[in-house]
């Protein structure tokens, strides 16, 4: 695995020799954002393990983060014909020249985690993330202080990347009630520019300038903006008693779970997907039509869509849920 893990990478810097597709070997393309959060890069090594076992060869590349980087990334698969793309998109309706450039060469194109948005797509792969945002909220209601309205800040993830969209949809299911009726008072609801934790330091700062630390809960979309949230309230004050939500269950912040700094986070079974995501990319690439049960609509059509479902972790089922997952061992 570790000798295939280094091929990822220098496929994903672009240094890797020409290698076409083959009936004996299919070839898979794997786009991801970047490869600076852990979550990325289990995603790559998982796949990459799955598809490598059934004979195929995966071409991984990352976008760094940036459309354009991304797009010319997609156009290079392209012209090294691979069989299937799959896709983490930057910004879901980015990608423009990629996609047509995919289209017209028929080759599929798997709009994976993150839904591309206003083109042709033959799969959506991901897991129900409106669920991931009701999870948020609803630990937050449920511990609401008894004798006043609670304030929270909201953290949201960039609003390029449409699970963002759909992270708020599920947190406002549960909490607009709430605000409705007075029991929680929504300070600030700010959305970061990237998922990475520098960005989120400065929303969480600027919110600190205006109301000091004065809230009861941070709605934070994942475990990055979790992590950069503690680190800037800690140096004012302990968390004591502070909500901090997050997402992806990263090992940073299981061990802030742990400690008792970060809340909760909402585990997403990442090995399933990726390795969910192999078998479909490599049924595609073999001209088989997966099996479907939804679809979901990019604007350009009906995309079918397959999801796997998620889980909200805190102290008391850390150990039942991403230990006994074998997704981090027990420190």
């Amino acid at each position: 695995m570790k000798k295939n893990i280094l091929g990822l990478i220098i496929l994903a810097l672009g240094f890797a020799p020409w290698v076409e597709a083959s009936k004996e070997k299919p070839l898979i393309g794997f786009v991801l954002d970047s490869l600076a959060l852990e979550r990325w890069q289990r995603d790559r090594d998982t796949f990459a393990e799955t598809v490598e076992k059934q004979g195929a060869v995966v071409l991984a590349k990352s976008g760094d983060g940036d459309d354009g980087r991304q797009d010319a990334a997609v156009q290079d698969l392209v012209r090294r014909k691979v069989d299937v793309i799959v896709i983490v998109p930057v910004n879901g309706a980015g990608l423009r020249a990629g996609l047509k450039a995919a289209n017209d060469a028929q080759i599929p194109v798997i709009s994976y985690d993150r839904l591309i948005l206003n083109a042709d797509v033959a799969y959506y792969l991901s897991f129900d993330n409106a669920k991931v945002g009701e999870l948020q909220a609803a630990y937050i209601a449920a511990r609401l202080p008894a004798d006043r309205p609670a304030k929270i800040v909201r953290i949201h993830g960039p609003q390029n990347d449409n699970n963002v969209a759909l992270f708020k949809r599920g947190q406002d299911q549960v909490l607009n009630p709430l605000i409705k009726s007075g029991r929680i008072e929504v300070l600030q609801e700010v959305w970061s520019t990237s998922w990475e934790p520098g960005a989120a330091q400065v929303v969480i700062e600027a919110a600190m300038a205006k109301f000091g630390t004065n809230f009861d809960a941070v709605l934070a979309d994942n475990d990055s903006i979790a992590g950069a949230v503690i680190e800037a309230v800690s140096k004012k004050q302990p968390i004591g008693s502070l909500i901090v939500t997050g997402q992806d269950a990263d090992l940073p912040a299981c061990l802030r779970i742990k400690n008792g700094t970060q809340a909760m986070t909402v585990y997403k079974p990442l090995t399933k997907l990726a390795v969910l995501a192999a078998q479909i990319a490599l049924q595609v690439a073999k001209g088989e039509k997966p099996a479907t049960t939804a679809t979901i609509d990019n604007g350009f059509k009906a995309v079918p869509f397959i999801f796997e479902s998620v889980i909200a972790v805190d102290k008391d089922n850390l150990t039942s849920t991403v230990i006994a997952d074998g997704f981090h061992r027990r420190k």
